[in-house]
């Protein structure tokens, strides 16, 4: 697939998408049930060995390529007051990640991750969701299609993240679309509006949705209408990602809602993915219910930028450690009971 032309394409790719490898699977499980350890003693790393394992297609699999991706975008919303930032702050964060001077920098080198990052037209903001859908469908697609070109064939595990003033209002008001309940139920204080600005937020949120949730069709619908460049361009990565077998990390409240958009338009598009962290922004708890993603990290982190996933690929590669290099107990000459 090389090109988007609707949103039909997108959803004949989820659909089509193929499942683990159900080898390599069994042959993990077998592998894991040999390794010089008590049964489960590893717990949850040794399902996670098993999952990655699957999806890569290798009973014995390695990390040895992650990458991260940050896409950028801005949004039209913001004139109505949402975020405690200017809008001029995505550009300036940008050029701090090409400059190697971010969390994000500093965690992708920490953990080996080929980072990369894409400023998706920083000067042409998305429109103001409380009066016309944010995108059109061909912005959205574009957007999207960014995203897919973005990923990495090669990658062995994969981590999205963004950056945009703005956009945990348009997540939530994604979140809100897509999942049912009040504004308030969504709506966080993002970059620490107060009480007048997190009132202000969920007024804008309840009148996107009002305007846009009832004639959409699915995620990408709702995606396009109340979300961002750089959210449509993660999900676009995750869907790659999916197509690619390439397991994924996902972030925190804004990439989870990305991935939701793709959840709600085929229930098996998230099955390659695990969520990297508990964010401190309040909803992502819910969204995490709402996916059937339990955390792997809790550390209140709410930065964004992937910074949370990036943090948990050192998780996921110390299970698979374990599994692909911890002896048999034939082999450490153990006796196994």
């Amino acid at each position: 697939m090389s090109e988007f032309s609707s949103f039909d394409d997108v959803r004949r790719v989820l659909a089509a998408a193929a499942s683990p490898d159900s080898t390599a699977m069994a042959g993990a499980q077998d592998r894991n049930g040999q390794l010089t350890k008590p049964p489960g003693a590893l717990g949850r790393l040794e399902d996670l060995a098993i999952w990655y394992a699957g999806w890569r297609g290798m009973a014995r699999p390695l990390i040895e390529k992650p990458q991260v991706i940050v896409f950028a975008g801005n949004h039209g919303v913001t004139a109505q007051g949402v975020s405690a930032f200017p809008a001029e702050v995505t550009e300036q964060m940008v050029q701090n990640f090409q400059h190697g001077g971010a969390a994000i920098n500093q965690l992708a080198k920490a953990v080996g991750a080929q980072l990369n990052v894409h400023a998706l037209d920083l000067d042409r903001p998305t429109a103001d969701f409380t009066q016309s859908p944010a995108m059109d469908d061909g912005d959205c697609l574009a957007a999207m299609q960014s995203g897919w070109d973005a990923v990495d064939r090669t990658a062995d595990l994969l981590v999205v993240g963004e950056m945009g003033i703005g956009n945990t209002t348009a997540a939530a008001a994604i979140c809100a679309a897509l999942f049912g309940g009040d504004a308030a139920d969504w709506t966080g204080r993002g970059t620490g509006v107060d009480d007048a600005g997190l009132a202000n937020k969920q007024r804008v949120v309840n009148e996107g949705v009002a305007r846009h949730a009832a004639t959409a069709t699915d995620g990408l619908d709702i995606l396009a209408r109340l979300g961002g460049r750089e959210i449509a361009a993660m999900a676009g990565a995750i869907a790659h990602a999916r197509v690619l077998r390439i397991p994924v990390i996902l972030d925190g409240f804004i990439c989870s809602a990305a991935a939701a958009c793709l959840l709600k338009t085929d229930a098996r598009a998230l099955d390659h993915a695990v969520a990297g962290h508990l964010s401190a922004e309040g909803a992502h708890g819910a969204v995490l219910v709402a996916l059937d993603k339990p955390p792997l990290l809790s550390l209140g982190m709410r930065l964004g930028e992937g910074s949370g996933a990036t943090l948990a690929i050192s998780i996921l590669k110390g299970a698979i450690a374990c599994h692909s290099g911890m002896a048999t107990f034939a082999e450490a000459g153990v006796a196994d009971g």
